[in-house]
This record gives structure tokens, sequence and C-alpha cells, in this order.
């Protein structure tokens, strides 16, 4: 399989990139990457979503491994594919995505929120999966899934603030899946992508105590 599945295990965050304009999206990337970000998912919903995918993947080659979110469907899958995307993430279960990725030696990060979801994912071949959303489920329901299901690795998404990633964690998630807690629209619209570098470095050091 794909690099995607062992590098989060390492690294532990996912970073999610949605409506980021070209504009941006370089020096967004870079402060990123300065604040220790590794794995980041470009998706597929955003303007532009395969031209971004492809110039990160080139850019950024041997140091963040890129792949595509939002990747709803088989159609989307092969665009996001063809744009070089090292992984998938998706809001749902579609085998179909999970078969073409399995086909490709890419690892794929599916959305699942019930037990029959979850299970349904891993027995398709998902190694681990994305519990979303995380702010409406919130932390109680993560910790009473762990309780029949803690063999099948979780990773939290949607809510995940600075505040209870530490819960999350000690609940058992593997690792989380972060976008608004980091992505400040307004300072990236001044330009001050520092803003963007310190909040990664708060997020990096949050995992790495667990």
């Amino acid at each position: 399989m794909g690099q995607f599945y062992e590098q989060l295990k390492k690294e532990r965050i996912v970073m999610i990139l949605r409506d980021v304009p070209d504009s941006h999206l370089h020096a967004v990337t870079e402060a990123l990457y300065q604040g220790g970000i590794r794995l980041l998912e470009i998706t597929m919903n955003t303007p532009g979503a395969s031209q971004q995918i492809s110039s990160l993947s080139k850019q950024y080659e041997g140091k963040l491994l890129i792949g595509a979110g939002t990747v709803l469907d088989l159609e989307i899958a092969r665009v996001a594919y063809e744009a070089g995307a090292s992984y998938f993430v998706t809001p749902n279960v579609d085998e179909e995505v999970l078969a073409y990725a399995k086909e490709r030696d890419l690892d794929v990060l599916p959305g699942v929120m019930t037990p029959s979801e979850i299970v349904r994912a891993y027995r398709s071949g998902a190694e681990m999966v994305k519990l979303f959303p995380m702010k409406s489920l919130g932390l109680e329901y993560f910790k009473e899934l762990q309780g029949p299901l803690r063999h099948i690795p979780m990773i939290a998404v949607g809510g995940v603030t600075l505040d209870n990633v530490s819960d999350f964690l000690a609940a058992g998630a593997i690792g989380i899946g972060i976008g608004g807690s980091i992505i400040d629209k307004e300072a990236i619209a001044r330009g001050e992508y520092h803003v963007l570098t310190e909040k990664a470095k708060a997020f990096v050091h949050a995992v790495q105590q667990k």
C-alpha cells in the first residue's frame, strides 16, 4: 500500500486545506510546513483542486505527502489520482473508491459515523477510518466506540481544537484531522502566514506529548 497510513501513525496530524485561493496556496503550504505539518490534503471541492495537488506534489516532493480530500466517488478519485494525489480522504464509505485506490497502491482514510460504517470501511480495505463530524458527535461518542471497535484505528476529524486534542488522543484516537483550527482566513488575507506556522507548531507539540 501507500505511505499514508504509516506516516499518519508517526505524524498524527493530517492538515485539511479547503478553498485556499491559488494566490495564497504556496505561502500557506510553506507556513504549515515550517510549523511541522507533513501530511496535507486538498479537498476536491476546492476550485482548481487538481492543479493545486499537482503543483504542491511536485514542489514538496519528499517533504510533504499531498493527498486529495472529499473524494466522494470513483469519478473524483480518477481526477485526484491523475493529479498526483498520494492518498484519498473521504467523508463517506465508497467501496468503488477503496477498490480503485487499492489497485493503485494508494491508502484511503474513509469518513465514517456509525459502527456499521466503521466495520464496513475496515472490511473493504481501509486500515484506519476518519470519525466525522466530531464537533457534532462529541468526545463521549468517540469513547463509547472504543469499547467494541478499538481494534480499528480511528482519526478524529471535525471540531478538534487545542483545548480538546489531548482528550481525543487519550480516548484512543491515533491521530487528528484539522482545518479551521489552524487555517485563519483573515490572517491569510492579510498575508500574516506566520500565524498559521505558530498554530501548527502548537498542534504538533500537543500531539507529541501523547
